[in-house]
């Protein structure tokens, strides 16, 4: 195991609500970078506090991430965790009174970012840029809207709100899983539309918010009139078009490499290290891997390996400027205990402020 490489791009998982020795192992590797938390880490507000403490413990500089978007995908819902609502209901709101959805998509990203703060965690998976064209039901009420302009404005709403409680922000899934039905957890969906009609429309925000995103998640979707790869693992999306056309400056990480819209790149299926290797070399400053801990994290173990050795061999490039992009979506300031927040009147006012 090398110590030398300057860069940490894996996002990992662990099993439990407290963190075991081949936790601690595998947090201590070079390469991890992040740790990302399931409802099945959480038991309650006492517990989530000691395990970031935990973590922190091991690898202070450890990003610790949440898929806490409100709705459906919420995480932590008891001991005093507000309900967020759907984003879509922020869309529905903006039809009836637009600057009030604005107040109000900033009153959710405030709530959102300091509950999760208070208890340790740095990053939550949020906003989502998609748009809300009808077939998808894995992304459904998850949209703020089918207008990317609606979907732009709210989002930086909610932005707005994270910064306030000292929390970055991760737009997905570049340029937009709105379109497809299938859900690439499962298989491997395929946008047939050509390259001007998606950044005429889903992947607007992107261009619109591309000096307020701090970091980018792309879709595991092939659009195959622009590349036959999918766009986690496209240099075409990638470089050439997210950071070279629409000029994103931020963090990229991958979505999860365990899903099926992961493993079959270029008709081949796939070892977690090799797609890790090729998201990496694509454009991907992070990559995750969720749900491997769970039957004793050999997986993990052959990602954080398998990726050691490619780069050994040069299969990728550790990136400085990746690291300093991870490293720049720490929170910059140590956040409000729980007790403290319940008595934050800009926190109460963005909790009465909530649609």
């Amino acid at each position: 195991m090398t110590t030398a490489i300057a860069h940490a791009p894996v996002v990992l998982d662990i099993a439990g609500t407290t963190l075991t020795p081949a936790d601690r192992r595998r947090l201590k590797h070079p390469l991890t970078g992040g740790l990302i938390l399931f409802a099945r880490n959480w038991q309650d507000r006492r517990q989530l506090t000691a395990l970031t403490a935990a973590i922190k413990d091991v690898r202070p500089d450890v990003l610790v991430c949440v898929d806490h978007e409100g709705g459906r995908v919420q995480r932590f819902r008891t001991d005093g965790f507000t309900h967020l609502p759907p984003m879509r209901d922020l869309g529905t709101l903006w039809m009836q009174d637009a600057l009030r959805a604005t107040n109000a998509a900033t009153a959710a990203g405030h709530v959102l970012g300091a509950e999760l703060r208070a208890c340790g965690v740095d990053l939550s998976f949020t906003p989502v840029l998609d748009l809300d064209h009808g077939p998808s039901t894995v992304i459904g009420d998850r949209a703020f809207h089918r207008d990317a302009r609606v979907v732009a404005m709210l989002a930086k709403s909610l932005m707005h709100g994270l910064l306030r409680a000292g929390m970055a922000n991760c737009g997905k899934h570049f340029p937009g899983h709105g379109f497809v039905a299938a859900d690439s957890h499962t298989e491997i969906p395929v946008d047939r539309r050509w390259l001007k009609v998606i950044l005429a429309d889903d992947a607007r925000p992107y261009e619109w918010l591309s000096t307020s995103l701090a970091s980018v998640m792309p879709a595991h979707v092939v659009y195959p009139k622009v590349d036959h790869r999918p766009a986690g693992f496209s240099d075409r999306w990638l470089k050439d078009i997210l950071r070279s056309q629409l000029g994103f400056t931020g963090a990229v990480f991958s979505d999860d490499l365990s899903m099926a819209g992961a493993r079959k790149v270029d008709g081949v299926e796939l070892q977690y290290a090799e797609a890790g290797a090729l998201a990496l070399s694509a454009g991907c400053d992070l990559v995750l891997l969720c749900n491997q801990s769970l039957d004793g994290g050999s997986a993990v173990d052959a990602l954080l390996d398998g990726l050691d050795d490619a780069a050994q061999r040069g299969l990728w490039s550790p990136d400085p400027d990746s690291e300093a992009r991870r490293l720049a979506l720490l929170p910059q300031a140590p956040p409000l205990g729980w007790d403290d927040l319940m008595h934050d009147a800009a926190y109460q006012h963005a909790l009465e402020s909530l649609p």
